[in-house]
């Protein structure tokens, strides 16, 4: 018998990770509705952590807020999340699949091994490669703003 996590399982905690650090919005089993930065989940209860977290129509702002994942309904996306796939695939179509590699569950993309670009920026040695991904990156974060 194979023990494992199924691939529609990997996928699911792959969305939830891609929610890390953004903004998302709660709704309870009780009908209240609270946002805040999704800063961690157990993947097997999926409670989560929150901070600034807001309760609507109770004023102030949470600094931590924990919710165990019983008295959770629905967690949806407060903000759209950066298209890291779309990003990677913009790099590859430049440098080529072979020298781009995609590690969606953590946000990364490694060109030729040694520049790593995330939602935040790129980080590379200086020269022309990791000029040119800071280009493109620069660019296709305008495209996606004005698309907004």
């Amino acid at each position: 018998m194979v023990v494992g996590v199924s691939v529609a399982e990997r996928r699911f905690i792959s969305e939830l990770t891609s929610l890390l650090d953004s903004r998302v919005s709660i709704r309870t089993a009780d009908g209240r509705r609270i946002t805040g930065r999704l800063v961690g989940f157990h993947p097997d209860t999926l409670s989560v952590c929150l901070w600034d977290a807001e309760v609507e129509g109770e004023g102030a702002a949470v600094p931590k807020l924990f919710l165990n994942g019983s008295v959770i309904v629905e967690i949806s996306s407060a903000e759209k999340p950066f298209d890291i796939r779309g990003l990677a695939d913009r790099i590859a179509s430049v440098f080529g699949e072979e020298h781009v590699r995609l590690v969606e569950d953590k946000g990364i993309i490694l060109v030729m091994g040694r520049i790593r670009v995330t939602k935040e920026g790129v980080e590379g040695p200086p020269g022309p490669a990791t000029d040119r991904v800071k280009a493109i990156f620069r660019r296709f974060v305008e495209e996606k703003a004005s698309e907004s």
